[in-house]
């Protein structure tokens, strides 16, 4: 091996340990312990680094694995025993000591060329180290159902959906029925929804009433649509903070149809990114506004749920199956006619579901771009009736007021926009 590869490798090796070696220096001041050290600071990471890859060396030199089992584990064993004298003073945590275990074995991974993992790794466990009172405030906030609710999620995506059938068995206009495309919607929609759960649990909800709109529209904008215009009818005076939410929630709700459609099908979204983004500007012109204009502040904490069970994920997977039927049906026996239609009646429940239905036919050449982003558009302004209906019929006068001219601008831009597409 050239003397400058040999030199790179155990270079990568020498900085990794000095990376992490630092993060743990600092901590001990960080956190106001002078009298407790811990056994590995920035002299002993950078060493144990040095030592994997050397480790590494000597057994490519003697050919045989077992020089770097012998020199792993004499080092194992020392840490071992720094945690038995740590422990016997009452010092349980083994975070400093698997630390230092893994940026050994980090420090082999770069002697054996492995740079881009080696590097992924070192910066991993410094961000986990210097993240430690946020991952632990973070721990708090989570309960019992949000562990249940990703460890269901985690059950759909990694284990159903590989051994679903990546194909059609029927005829049309049931030959768009694919079992494993559907769930991997469900995947899809899930994901995106637990996403900005956990954004909400990260940064918390009592930040304002805007940030609560922007995270909430996350995970669904009609929980935030329908939480605060019943919160209106007790604080009427805070109408104009509620209609920020609110207004942002819709904004929000357009960018998730444009990531959606985007993440499936970008010939579609040079089409319908027109009239989407349109209605979404209009929402955040007047959201602008609001957000100027003198208003109450308001830090109440707002109540977001788990957005992930599995009984609503097969309901929207059905949804979305009856919906990508009837579309297709639509479009067959009454043209283009039926599926603006049908988008339409589709969006009074959920619009996630009518967007991932156009795609796919859309994909499949069943329909034009156009007619697609017609139609999420329609369906899209479809559902922005039903949340405005929300504020209008249980919202209190004042919020109704300050949030009509938003309301109608929003729905007046995207139709006209997507009628002279």
């Amino acid at each position: 091996m050239p003397h400058h590869t040999l030199f790179y490798r155990f270079g990568v090796a020498l900085f990794i340990g000095l990376l992490v070696g630092l993060q743990r220096e600092f901590s001990y001041d960080e956190e106001d312990k002078p009298d407790q050290k811990t056994f590995a600071g920035v002299r002993t990471f950078t060493l144990m680094s040095l030592a994997g890859c050397t480790a590494a060396y000597v057994a490519e030199l003697l050919g045989s694995a077992w020089g770097f089992v012998g020199i792993v584990a004499i080092l194992g064993g020392l840490v071992g025993i720094s945690y038995f004298i740590s422990a016997s003073r009452g010092e349980t945590g083994v975070t400093t000591e698997v630390a230092a275990i893994l940026i050994m074995l980090v420090g082999a991974l770069a002697f054996w060329d492995e740079m881009a993992l080696a590097v992924a790794l070192g910066v991993v466990v410094t961000a986990l180290l210097s993240l430690k009172v946020e991952l632990h405030r973070f721990a708090e906030r989570i309960s019992r159902e949000d562990v249940l609710a990703t460890l269901k999620f985690a059950i759909i995506s990694a284990i159903v959906l590989p051994v679903l059938p990546n194909q059609s068995f029927w005829p049309a206009p049931f030959d768009v029925l694919n079992p494993y495309k559907i769930w991997l919607m469900v995947v899809l929609i899930s994901g995106i929804s637990f996403l900005g759960y956990v954004l909400v649990k990260v940064v918390g909800s009592q930040r304002g009433v805007g940030l609560t709109g922007l995270l909430g529209g996350l995970v669904s904008s009609t929980a935030v649509t329908l939480s605060f215009s019943q919160r209106s009818q007790k604080n009427a005076q805070l109408a104009k903070p509620f209609a920020l939410a609110i207004t942002i929630a819709w904004t929000v709700m357009f960018a998730r149809v444009l990531v959606v459609v985007g993440a499936l099908s970008v010939p579609l979204l040079r089409v319908v990114w027109l009239p989407i983004t349109a209605a979404g500007v209009a929402g955040l012109a007047y959201g602008v506004y609001l957000y100027f204009a003198p208003h109450a502040d308001d830090d109440e904490e707002v109540s977001v749920t788990n957005p992930f069970e599995l009984g609503p994920a097969v309901t929207f997977g059905l949804l979305y199956g009856v919906i990508l039927l009837v579309s297709r049906a639509a479009q067959m026996y009454f043209g283009d006619t039926g599926v603006y239609v049908s988008s339409i009646l589709s969006g009074l429940a959920d619009v996630d579901a009518i967007t991932l239905s156009m795609t796919e036919l859309s994909g499949q050449g069943a329909l034009t771009l156009e007619t697609a982003a017609r139609a999420i558009t329609f369906a899209a302004m479809s559902n922005t009736v039903v949340k405005g209906s929300i504020v209008l019929s249980s919202g209190s006068p004042s919020l109704r007021r300050v949030f009509l001219p938003g309301f109608l601008l929003m729905l007046i831009t995207g139709v006209s926009v997507a009628i002279l597409l």
